[in-house]
């Protein structure tokens, strides 16, 4: 009995020390297999504009800062897209977050050596008023619309959507377009009955400097009652990419995807830290943020949804004026989808 009761004592134990061994060796095997193929952590340089662009990668920015994100990313923000356009083409910046046409632009300017990957912004543009004359797009008729942007990307999409409601843009209304917004958010401070197309966040930095602006219209609304079901939507701005970059380093760039829309959505999620982050930044201070970032419409659309809402995007660009994107509509290699 003594004999029988040592046998299967001792086999017991083996089958433990059995267990053991094989649970440890699965364990070097699964770690050796995680390991095998590492991501290195690489520097991405990054250009963007000061505005929403931006605003929607704060948090990344600040994770970058601490170490916390999967790549180094060192970004550069600049008040004009001129600055972007140049250091794109010069190699300087491996991404960038521009307005969507701007992207058409450098992939025709670039032949084709530009890929978008993402949007990261809609519309943020309003119409303001200080009275309550406006009520719809009709209700421009006869007026004096201020506005920035003369040949660039609210013009074309103003002149758009007053085309698609039977407006003449020449005719019907008197547009003035001035270079900065602070000089529209002054004549709205200074006339009482001004009217004004701007975007965000400066409509709400002027409101709250002039307490009886109102928002009188959402052009992105607007925009999407003239669209329809045509699948466009009124895209602000896309993260591009130089396409020698992602095809040298497409996991990191697929890491930066990830860590941007993670970004985005703690940003929609967490406006009042993230108002914190925008002013930190320089952007916006974060009273003015904090009001303006539900209105800016940060997202991050990618894939299949985002070659329709782009491509939509820019041929109603390209049907009004063809250098609007650079001369002609990309092709289908603009559009990265991982």
């Amino acid at each position: 009995m003594k004999k029988f009761f040592k046998i299967c004592t001792s086999l017991l134990l083996s089958s433990v020390i059995f267990v053991g061994c094989s649970s440890q060796k699965n364990d070097d095997q699964g770690a050796k297999d995680n390991n095998e193929t590492p991501v290195e952590k690489i520097d991405i340089n990054i250009g963007s504009l000061k505005g929403p662009t931006t605003m929607g990668m704060v948090k990344l920015m600040e994770d970058s800062e601490k170490g916390e994100t999967d790549n180094n990313y060192k970004v550069t923000m600049t008040g004009t897209a001129d600055e972007i356009v140049a250091s794109m083409v010069k190699g300087e910046l491996d991404v960038a977050a521009v307005p969507c046409n701007l992207a058409s632009v450098l992939y025709n300017k670039m032949e084709g050596q530009v890929k978008v990957a993402a949007i990261n912004t809609l519309g943020v543009l309003y119409v303001v008023e200080n009275g309550n004359e406006i009520k719809s797009i009709e209700d421009l008729k006869g007026k004096t619309l201020y506005s920035t942007g003369k040949g660039t990307t609210p013009e074309y999409i103003l002149n758009y959507i007053l085309a698609e409601n039977g407006i003449d843009a020449e005719k019907d209304l008197a547009v003035e377009y001035k270079s900065e917004a602070t000089e529209v958010a002054a004549l709205l401070a200074e006339n009482p009955n001004a009217v004004a197309m701007l975007p965000q966040p400066f409509v709400t930095t002027a409101q709250a400097k002039n307490d009886k602006l109102r928002v009188a219209l959402d052009m992105t609304e607007e925009w999407n009652k003239v669209q329809g079901d045509k699948g466009s939507a009124l895209v602000t701005g896309v993260v591009i990419a130089r396409k020698e970059f992602i095809e040298k380093n497409q996991q990191a760039f697929d890491n930066y995807l990830k860590d941007y829309k993670a970004s985005t959505e703690y940003v929609n999620s967490n406006v009042k830290e993230t108002a914190v982050l925008i002013e930190k930044y320089g952007i916006v201070p974060a009273a003015v943020a904090e009001k303006a970032v539900p209105l800016c419409n940060i997202t991050f659309i990618e894939g299949d949804e985002m070659q329709e809402k782009v491509s939509g995007y820019l041929k109603v660009l390209f049907e009004q004026n063809p250098a609007a994107v650079g001369g002609k509509l990309p092709g289908e290699d603009f559009y990265y989808k991982n």
